[in-house]
Order: C-alpha cells, then structure tokens, then sequence
C-alpha cells in the first residue's frame, strides 16, 4: 500500500462557501476543501493540507490566537484569524451608526483584539466636525481615532496609516460608503484585478464580491490586509449579557462597586454605573453609551430565552 502523501504547511488567503484558497510558503495558491461536511479554516488560519491532483484537503487548522466573528440568532459568521489590529472605516457621510461601531469595538474587545477607528471624508468640514464630535468620549477611552480624505488625499493618508499597519495583520471593517475598496485599493495596488481574480477561482468561474480576502501590503509580505464584507449586521449572541459591561472600556472601571453583586446596570438603586452615567469629568459615562449598553444587553438576555 502506498504511503498517504506528507502534509503540507499553508496560510489560507480568501474564502467563499466552503472552499478557500490556500497560499503555500512558496506564494503557490490552490483551492483546497475542508475534510468532511462543515468548514472550519477562515482567512487567516494556518492549516496542513494534503495535495489531490490540482486541490488539497485541509487536514488541520493549527491553533489560533483569536478569532473575530459575529453571531446573531442563526448564525455565526467568522470573519478571520490570527488577527493583531481590527481598522474601523467609518465615515462623516453617510452618517455612522453608533450602535454597529460599539458592536465592531466590542467584538474587537472579547478576543483581545486592538481596534483603530478611522474618519473618512475630513474634507466635508462640517460633516465632519459633527462626526468627530461623536467620535470624542472614544477618544477619551483611549482607542485610536484618526482622520482620513482618502478622495483628496489619498498618498497622505497612505503614509499616515502604514506605520499604524506595519508588520501586523489588520482586518478591515466598514459599512458601505465609508470608503473601504478605496482604502484597500490606495494600500494594495492591483487590488482589484486580484479580488477578482480570487473570486472567480473560489466560485468556479463567477464573479462574486462576498469572499473575504487577504492582501500582502509589502513586498516582504510582513503587512497584510484582511477585507470582509458583513458589517452591517454584527450580531454579538455569542457574548454573555453579564459580559458585557467589562468589554466597554468606559463602564468597566466602575464594575465591581455597586451595592448587589449581580447588578444589571440598569436600574438597581446603589449602582456604580449608573452614578457615572451624565456625570462630570474622569470617569463619566455619556448618557448615549449607556443608553447602547441597555440596548445591547437586552437583545442579548432576550436571546437566551
């Protein structure tokens, strides 16, 4: 009986359905399929595969040190692995949802991810004044808020957000309108005759804009980015309720002070949360975060019913 051929080492590089595209230490791509029914290997993943003619099996899926994805009612939805930045496209017009940049952010949190939010379009001054506004108690909460035209000036913003990317691989998230292909486009050159390229190959012919896709942003191929579509519905089902308070950075401190043990936050005399919530200074909690706390917490506790 012959010997089974050796396993091979991958990265994998694009997914659409069950099928993703493997890039070997070579930068040799091929399609390979998951063994048995359920695909388990996301863009990002080290995976041993085997080799079958022109395709491979994926054997395993080596360990991973987080996974980004979203859960609602039905279904999970992975977005990559292996990940160290989480870049947050967001934009002055149209007007950003709060709400999905919180979820994104504590997604982003749970699996010990850092975020950077990036404002696109700073050349609608007005627009964006407002916007930035709304971005100011993110500020205070330490996450990495930064100013983007990537219409009017694209080669300054690539210079301003390379040392933020280098050596590090970033997923990047946005709604629609926020300026993503632009941003993937003006960092990867050829960007687009690639996506292409890959999407046909995974969907046997057809172009198709739903894989997530990774580029090397450097010859060297140390920076890489990662371009998912699926922003738009961020269900967070997969975190626990009573979680909740201690992956948004201006609540947690004050976890572990009010009066019951198992407090809600929402409306038990002798909270702690609530006593910073429209208060003044250092740690103060801005009426609408709590207000998106509530919100998420009981879609969460609904949930689980």
């Amino acid at each position: 009986m012959a010997e089974p051929a050796a396993l091979d080492a991958g990265l994998v590089v694009a997914s659409h359905g069950r099928h993703v595209l493997v890039e070997t230490p070579e930068r040799e791509r091929l399609i390979c399929h998951p063994r048995g029914k359920k695909s388990q290997a996301v863009v990002g993943d080290r995976v041993l595969w085997r080799g079958s003619h022109d395709e491979g099996t994926i054997e395993k899926v080596e360990p991973r040190r987080n996974l980004f994805y979203r859960q609602d009612e039905v279904r999970t939805k992975s977005f990559a692995a292996n990940l160290d930045l989480v870049l947050i496209l967001i934009a002055a017009d149209p007007e950003f949802s709060e709400v999905q940049l919180t979820r994104a952010l504590i997604a982003a949190e749970a699996e010990g991810i850092e975020p950077l939010i990036a404002l696109n379009k700073s050349d609608l001054v007005e627009a964006f004044e407002r916007a930035w506004a709304r971005l100011l108690p993110y500020q205070r909460m330490h996450y990495g808020v930064m100013p983007l035209s990537l219409r009017q000036s694209g080669s300054v913003d690539r210079d301003h957000l390379l040392p933020h990317l280098h050596g590090k691989t970033t997923l990047v998230l946005g709604p629609s309108g926020a300026g993503k292909s632009t941003l993937i486009n003006l960092l990867v050159p050829g960007a687009t005759v690639q996506t292409g390229e890959i999407s046909r190959a995974l969907n046997s012919g057809r172009h198709t804009t739903t894989s997530t896709t990774w580029y090397w942003v450097d010859a060297e191929q140390g920076t890489a980015l990662i371009d998912s579509p699926g922003f738009q519905e961020f269900g967070l089902h997969h975190i626990e309720p009573t979680r909740l308070a201690s992956l948004m950075p201006d609540l947690r401190p004050h976890l572990g002070t009010c009066r019951f043990y198992n407090c809600t936050h929402l409306h038990e005399p002798g909270c702690a949360v609530l006593a910073a919530v429209g208060a003044q200074g250092e740690g103060a909690i801005s009426p609408n975060r709590h207000r998106i706390y509530a919100q998420l917490f009981a879609e969460l506790s609904q949930s689980r019913w």
